[in-house]
């Protein structure tokens, strides 16, 4: 059983689960399936704002897909969130590639 089938049973059994749909999501990603991975980052920040991982995953997909203002939106409001919860690690990061689109 591969990585996908094995999140899509654990799926199965706790569908609103933030790390498995945000697991799943990068399993897609290496996949290079954009397509599958996007609804899934989006319903994990839509339901779990604090799950702050997903911001820099999600803001990437969009800058691969050319969707530079929507990148940048996720970019911020991840940043905002990270300020909120105190991770510095994870703003850094957000900044970090923001910076890079913006200024670049």
């Amino acid at each position: 059983m591969n990585r996908i089938e094995t999140l899509q049973q654990y799926l199965a059994a706790s569908p609103d689960d933030p790390f498995l749909q945000h697991a799943m999501a990068l399993e897609y990603i290496k996949l290079g399936d954009d397509g599958q991975a996007r609804p899934l980052f989006e319903r994990v920040l839509a339901k779990n704002p604090g799950y702050t991982g997903s911001y820099y995953h999600l803001a990437k997909l969009l800058e691969r897909n050319g969707e530079t203002g929507a990148a940048i939106q996720v970019y911020e409001q991840g940043m905002a969130a990270c300020k909120q919860a105190g991770e510095n690690h994870n703003y850094n990061e957000l900044q970090a590639a923001y910076e890079d689109l913006v200024y670049s």
